[in-house]
């Protein structure tokens, strides 16, 4: 820090950088009532009035011009750094809207094979949308810098989270992993997988909610330290290739990522991770390591039956019995959650099992719909009748789930308020396709798309619904569908 600086002289650089306004400079001179007052009281001043932040003041004190702003986003905090990156809290000057900025470091942004892997890493993130996912607004460079814009979560990652609470209660645990296994079931259905599960890559929103971070920026992590010789190793990168050279799976198996999901609900219960820590990398890639991991029920006698069958599942290094797809654990979890809040905790894993099996004879219907919030809709609204709901956002996925006779379902509802043409294309497809011609299917169509009814191919059971329209009548179309499907089995 320069021990010349005055409050005047303070005030003249934050406007020259434009830290703030002439409008702004003006009104805090009028307040403080004069120029000649001593600097930590004009700084503290400052801070408490909310102008500047400590970040920006410690910035300008050391005579730094440059990182205060990326293009309209002006940095207010430094909130975390990893190896590569470094994470701000920014504003948008334009619209005022609160956002997490991850700047690539200056040293890797000079090198064009490193920012180009870190941008097309963010690109690939932005196509995630979920509230169980923090999503990615926008991949940007400017003046030389890279970074990604994201959803600012107001809270706590789960190991500040975990740090406080030392272990959660059962359901409170469960209800977390159920937050967790849907982030990861949705971008396993966009054919993405996360790479660095661990728990300061959760963060716990101030409702409760979590949301995973950096999905696939592992990548990024893994291909800096094989290009660039002095950079330091991503710890879960080794736990991950240790893991994947033990159980002979290729890189990018979601059951991986399911590990080290099992890791983090074996943390949450017992208060303990269950992978010895070590930074020597020849120690995490030792076998040894994931062998000596004690059973949670070993760990922890008090976690329940039903939980410990979850997470050892979960965590089994025999890939053959370990959950196949997030979509599997969640179901689990789901089912585990209900049992908990019913009292029926020393249920184990078979029972659960055999219960969800039971849910099998509901008749299930389809829902295909790329809006979260229409998705939320039609799954509360058709459970309410004894409905088993099934919601996808991928028409190629729905079409296969139809096509297979094991798992199509009774009934198909393909809403277009989302996808438009692409919900008709679908549509027609089902009725065109010999193998499901014959399946119940409803396409709703908003108020603007009623062109689309006309090219819509039709019968009995394959209807074309108006919105505005009902929740009860729509249940009414559909349960009229669903039995008629019932009839033709008989």
């Amino acid at each position: 820090m320069t021990t010349d600086w005055t409050a005047e002289r303070t005030a003249e650089r934050a406007l020259e950088l434009g830290l703030i306004n002439d409008w702004e400079l003006r009104r805090i001179w009028s307040e403080l009532g004069r120029r000649n007052l001593p600097l930590d009281e004009f700084l503290q001043f400052l801070v408490r009035r909310e102008y500047l932040t400590n970040y920006q003041i410690e910035k300008l004190l050391q005579g730094d011009r440059e990182g205060f702003f990326f293009a309209d986003y002006k940095v207010l905090y430094l909130v975390g750094a990893g190896s590569f990156a470094r994470v701000f809290r920014a504003v948008n000057q334009t619209n005022n809207q609160v956002v997490a900025l991850k700047v690539l470091r200056k040293r890797y942004s000079e090198n064009p094979e490193c920012y180009r892997q870190f941008l097309r890493e963010g690109q690939l993130g932005m196509v995630l949308r979920h509230p169980n996912i923090v999503p990615v607004f926008e991949v940007s460079s400017y003046n030389g810098a890279h970074y990604l814009v994201m959803e600012f979560v107001e809270g706590q990652n789960l190991r500040e989270f975990l740090k406080i609470r030392k272990k959660l209660e059962p359901l409170e645990a469960t209800r977390i992993m159920i937050d967790i296994a849907s982030g990861l079931d949705y971008a396993f259905r966009h054919g993405l997988t996360h790479r660095d599960l661990k728990l300061s890559n959760v963060l716990i929103s101030s409702e409760g909610t979590a949301k995973l971070v950096d999905f696939g920026l592992a990548t990024v992590d893994e291909y800096l330290e094989s290009t660039l010789p002095d950079v330091p190793p991503n710890a879960r990168a080794i736990d991950y290739a240790a893991l994947e050279k033990l159980t002979g799976v290729s890189r990018n198996d979601p059951r991986s990522d399911i590990f080290f999901t099992g890791c983090i609900f074996y943390h949450l219960l017992s208060g303990t991770a269950p992978l010895s820590e070590t930074k020597d990398r020849l120690k995490r890639m030792n076998k040894n390591r994931f062998y000596e991991i004690p059973p949670i029920q070993e760990r922890d006698k008090t976690v329940p039956r039903l939980l410990t069958g979850i997470i050892n599942k979960a965590m089994s290094l025999d890939v053959n019995y370990r959950y196949q797809s997030p979509a599997q654990m969640l179901l689990d979890l789901k089912t585990a959650a209900r049992k908990l809040a019913q009292g029926e905790a020393d249920s184990d894993l078979e029972t659960l099992h055999n219960s969800a099996l039971s849910n099998e004879s509901q008749p299930t219907v389809l829902v295909l719909e790329s809006n979260y919030e229409l998705q939320d809709l039609f799954r509360k609204g058709l459970k309410k009748v004894g409905l088993r709901v099934l919601v996808v956002a991928d028409p190629q996925r729905a079409l296969d789930r139809c096509r297979d006779e094991e798992s199509a379902p009774d009934c198909v509802l393909l809403s277009a308020a989302g996808l438009g043409e692409t919900a008709l294309t679908c549509f027609n497809q089902l009725g065109d396709d010999p193998r499901t011609h014959l399946l119940p299917a409803i396409l709703l169509l908003d108020e603007p798309q009623k062109a689309l009814a006309a090219i819509a191919v039709r019968s009995d059971h394959r209807r074309v619904l108006q919105m505005p329209l009902t929740m009860k009548a729509l249940r009414t179309e559909v349960l009229e569908l669903v039995n008629l499907q019932k009839d033709f089995a008989r």
